[in-house]
């Protein structure tokens, strides 16, 4: 096990939470939350793209914690349709602040379903200041919750997304870049599907350039 990838297990509602975690050695680094695919589609912490992002955060050297929802693998407690995940998203982000004080930005990330958490989670804490969304899927989930959307970050998708046509993409994008205060970029990758087979590589520079333009530096 690596450093980057240090195993722990948090407090959460229904148990432990099993994550991963990397503290950053920089003093008043910024700390990031990164969040799964669906549990019951196979979706876990250690999902590809979930590390992309991860390591992206790492990278640039965030604090950065990405968990197992209850349920899955080592954490307590079963699938909760979306409200019981986002108590352990909430969860993780109280473990991950308390462990770094004095840090200077926090943003949460997730991928899919982990999107879905992310953005409910955004609008529950005002201490995050960005977030990356991935893959968000507004065909089947109602995202008219963000009105208005408190921050800006991105929202990065793929053109052949076999799971969400790009009208509800376009949508998405049209309703929040009507909203004041706020810039929330949408990046799409050409021939990349819902999971980017193979387009890995090509997310991870999109999702690195984001960070490094709009992290402070400390």
């Amino acid at each position: 096990m690596t450093l980057k990838n240090k195993e722990i297990f948090i407090p959460g509602s229904s148990g432990r939470i099993q994550a991963k975690y990397f503290k950053s050695k920089q003093r008043g680094a910024p700390v990031a939350l990164v969040l799964q695919p669906h549990p019951q589609y196979g979706g876990t912490m250690n999902n590809k793209i979930v590390c992309e992002t991860y390591n992206c955060f790492y990278k640039n050297n965030f604090s950065v914690i990405r968990i197992n929802f209850r349920g899955v693998d080592k954490s307590d407690g079963v699938f909760d349709n979306g409200q019981g995940e986002l108590s352990d998203a909430a969860a993780a982000l109280d473990w991950i602040e308390k462990e770094n004080p004095g840090y200077s930005q926090c943003w949460v990330s997730g991928f899919s379903f982990g999107a879905l958490i992310c953005m409910q989670l955004i609008m529950r804490r005002p201490e995050v200041n960005k977030f990356i969304t991935i893959s968000p899927q507004p065909n089947l989930y109602d995202f008219s919750f963000l009105s208005p959307c408190p921050i800006s970050g991105i929202v990065a998708y793929g053109k052949n997304d076999e799971l969400v046509h790009l009208d509800h993409i376009l949508n998405l994008k049209k309703r929040l870049s009507m909203q004041k205060n706020i810039d929330v970029k949408f990046e799409s990758i050409n021939n990349a599907n819902h999971f980017f087979k193979n387009k890995e590589k090509e997310l991870s520079t999109i999702i690195d350039r984001y960070i490094k333009d709009k992290v402070t530096i400390v």
